[in-house]
């Protein structure tokens, strides 16, 4: 098995860390300091915002189950990178927006992507994010590695995923009927009819609304019930809500990103989870890992 490493900044990277390790098809993360001119580096030296390093995650992956293409996904989806040397309450050039290439090509896919995000018109504001060769990573102290696990804690520290709005006009313009119908005014598609009902190839189902990636195929299952069917969603991805439309009391699943309906969840799964996320297939749209081969 032949690994690739990735390096993100992203602010805080506690929960950038978490978010990774949940992430299928990551091996490994290492969090640390990169992109200063300190030598060996303290947390409480780079906190001061002189060194200029930027707290940092070094992912290591496996590129047949999961693409640098999928990793910047991710990337953009936990944090605002629209925000200048700032996530949220943290603020400094320590937390500043980042992608740090170490092939050309990881610096072409990271440019084409941010092109597109902007092209997608994502956010209201330009992106800021640095894209710049990786330098001597230094790992962070033993105590900052896998945070949120010693703590038993949600990674929620510093974690700004970046809310989208736009009016029901830009909404309508951006998609198609059917997903502004299921997406924007919580409709529900025909059972049996959604077109990632069968879809096992590995890869990531994502918001058709604002592309922030929702589901990992690996967490997909055959429930029955004529819907795609899912035991777990990727960290931070989706809010859930009460919904007591059409006289019945049920939890309602919408996009964390942009607010968009995606279905319902369930307890009543078959898995360890106990949980069904019954999700409309217009509701998503599926990238296919970058498997070598397809």
């Amino acid at each position: 098995m032949s690994l690739a490493q990735a390096i993100f900044a992203a602010g805080c990277f506690w929960g950038v860390q978490a978010v990774f390790d949940s992430t299928p098809g990551v091996t490994s993360t290492e969090v640390g300091y990169i992109g200063g001119t300190t030598a060996d580096p303290t947390y409480q030296q780079v906190c001061t915002d002189q060194t200029g390093h930027a707290e940092a995650v070094r992912v290591t992956y496996n590129p047949a189950q999961i693409s640098y293409e999928t990793l910047l996904d991710v990337f953009f989806s936990l944090h605002d990178p629209t925000t200048l040397n700032r996530q949220g309450a943290d603020i400094g050039t320590q937390y500043r927006s980042a992608v740090f290439y170490q092939t050309p090509e990881q610096q072409a896919a990271a440019l084409q992507k941010i092109t597109a995000l902007e092209q997608a018109r994502i956010y209201k504001n330009p992106i800021v994010t640095e894209v710049v060769p990786a330098a001597k990573f230094y790992p962070a102290e033993e105590y900052h590695q896998k945070y949120f696990a010693k703590q038993g804690q949600a990674h929620n520290c510093g974690l700004q995923r970046p809310q989208i709005y736009f009016s029901d006009a830009e909404w309508k313009q951006r998609l198609s009927s059917e997903q502004y119908r299921i997406l924007r005014q919580k409709g529900t598609e025909a059972p049996f009819s959604g077109q990632y009902l069968k879809v096992s190839a590995d890869g990531t189902f994502v918001c058709a609304a604002c592309g922030n990636p929702i589901f990992a195929t690996v967490d997909k299952f055959e429930s029955g019930c004529g819907w795609p069917s899912f035991d777990k969603a990727l960290p931070d991805s989706v809010r859930l809500q009460p919904d007591f439309s059409h006289g019945m009391t049920r939890t309602e699943v919408v996009c964390g990103r942009c607010g968009s309906h995606l279905g319902h969840l369930f307890a009543d799964g078959p898995t360890a989870t106990g949980m069904r996320f019954c999700i409309n297939s217009a509701a998503l749209n599926f990238k296919k890992s970058n498997v070598p081969g397809d």
